[in-house]
């Protein structure tokens, strides 16, 4: 029995990888979209028949049988890969089209969502209502005051005028009647300043019981002075 060559051995070994390539290929083909798998399948096919060779033909031509093989195999390998990767390029386009997607659908839903509403503010109800300081306005009560003073001044009596002598005495002629002398108009009366109204006075117990602006009525009537700024408690203790 004649030894194998080299070449003859090499043959046999790209033969073998052709038929391995090809079996793969068709196995691969059967995951991939239609138009790859058709692809593939037709390559794998070319494979198979290059790795379909008799002896006789390994023998005499054996360089020619591993070219045909190499092709068979180098052209599925190519395949492949171009395949592989635009099934990834896919793959990455899909899922970034998927996160756009996502993306927006979020934005839309926060887009349609309403508003919650803001809850109220508590507003802390203040303490005691400060009364405006009695430099910037007048005191109506104050002026009330006055006005019921002057209406209570009393009226001054108006001052008789003296009656003049007409009678000339008996021993005086009339020619000799001296003219009266004229009238001295004389000055009136001065007014009376009428006296102020007298303040009513509070009682200490009730002090607790009256409201700020009654405190500060009854500071003002006293002629007490920095009462306008004091709390409720601040007056009660200022009469206490």
């Amino acid at each position: 029995m004649a030894k194998k060559t080299k070449t003859e051995k090499a043959a046999e070994a790209a033969i073998e990888a052709a038929a391995d390539a090809a079996k793969d290929a068709k196995k691969l083909s059967k995951s991939l979209p239609k138009k790859d798998a058709k692809k593939l399948r037709s390559l794998a096919e070319e494979a198979a028949d290059a790795a379909d060779v008799s002896k006789k033909k390994i023998a005499k031509k054996p360089r020619k049988v591993v070219k045909e093989a190499s092709a068979a195999v180098a052209a599925i390998d190519k395949a492949t890969e171009k395949i592989e990767s635009k099934l990834a390029q896919r793959a990455a386009e899909k899922k970034a089209a998927e996160k756009l997607v996502k993306k927006a659908r979020k934005r839309a839903a926060e887009r349609e969502a309403p508003d919650a509403p803001e809850a109220p503010s508590v507003i802390e109800a203040p303490d005691e209502i400060e009364a405006p300081d009695e430099t910037e306005a007048p005191d109506e009560t104050e002026a009330a005051g006055e006005l019921q003073t002057a209406a209570q001044v009393e009226p001054v009596e108006p001052v008789e005028p003296r009656e003049a002598e007409t009678a000339a005495p008996a021993d005086v002629e009339p020619g000799e009647i001296e003219r009266p002398a004229p009238a001295v108009a004389e000055e009136p009366a001065p007014r009376r300043r009428a006296p102020k109204a007298a303040v009513a006075p509070f009682d200490a117990s009730s002090l607790s019981s009256m409201s700020v602006a009654e405190l500060r009525a009854k500071a003002r009537a006293e002629q007490r002075t920095g009462y306008s700024r004091l709390t409720k408690a601040q007056l009660v203790e200022l009469f206490s």
